[in-house]
């Protein structure tokens, strides 16, 4: 299960998408969510998706992996279907009959609930392989440039750029670190003879415990390992450092900013006029 988390990992390849601006990706990222919350109706999720398909093929990332971030968060997505499924009123009917399929006391399930509860299982969905594809395929070190170009502007009020780009780009990376090192943890725990996946709800919340308390403990010596290594090499802050790698905006930049113009200006005209409203 902790090994579906996709955020935070890197897939090395080289691809169309791998050799973009990093600071264009997050842009990129930033305006595809925006596009996906203005989305009203199937079609303009249709093209988000559509966009998002046409990235991962361009990112030449396996369609497993990129599927594996749906799995980690799949918990969410039917919880959130099954909410909306049984208690979202609606009395519009699509496709003929009876807006009201089945109802028992408080828990109705109608068409328009059907409809609302697909939408939002995409929308989420392709929200959450989006954001993945990002940390797919950008390195941490060039999404800390990125955010701390991005964030240039702020060192005009003395906002620690540099520090909350490097203070990101090390949570990232930690991800994958801390997940890895959960997994070993329960593994020697259930090996001592913890039932961590069994028995009742209060039992497991008891056995969790035998697994925050080592993983907080590695937490804070990882952490402490990572600031004594940066002391041991003089790293003094972002003032006055210099970078081997400078971002430069290449002809591939400006192809990937007219498909997100694009995108957005297509579910901007759909949001104001809808052609099939949900």
């Amino acid at each position: 299960m902790l090994k579906d988390v996709s955020f935070g990992q890197y897939y090395p390849v080289k691809s169309f998408v791998h050799n973009l601006d990093p600071r264009l990706k997050i842009l990129f990222l930033i305006g595809y969510i925006v596009a996906i919350f203005l989305a009203r109706e199937f079609l303009a999720l249709g093209a988000c998706a559509l966009v998002l398909i046409v990235a991962v093929l361009c990112a030449r990332i396996p369609l497993g992996k990129v599927l594996r971030a749906v799995k980690g968060i799949l918990f969410l997505v039917i919880f959130t279907a099954v909410v909306n499924l049984f208690f979202h009123s609606g009395d519009k009917v699509y496709w003929g009959g009876e807006p009201v399929l089945w109802q028992w006391k408080i828990f109705r399930i109608t068409q328009e609930g059907i409809i609302f509860s697909a939408f939002l299982v995409l929308r989420l969905c392709l929200l959450v392989i989006g954001s993945s594809l990002l940390t797919y395929t950008t390195t941490p070190v060039a999404l800390t440039d990125g955010i701390e170009s991005l964030l240039s502007p702020l060192k005009l009020i003395r906002f620690p750029v540099h520090a909350l780009a490097l203070i990101m780009s090390i949570a990232l990376r930690f991800i994958p670190i801390l997940l890895d090192e959960t997994e070993r943890i329960m593994n020697a725990q259930k090996a001592r003879g913890a039932c961590i996946d069994s028995g009742n709800l209060f039992r497991r919340m008891k056995a969790i415990v035998s697994v925050l308390i080592p993983l907080l403990l590695s937490a804070i010596r990882r952490a402490d390992e990572l600031g004594e290594a940066m002391d041991a090499r003089c790293y003094s802050g972002g003032n006055a450092r210099t970078k081997y790698k400078k971002l430069r905006l290449t002809w591939r930049d400006p192809i990937a900013f007219s498909v997100l113009a694009a995108l957005i200006a297509g579910v901007a005209v759909m949001f104001v006029f809808p052609v099939f409203p949900i």
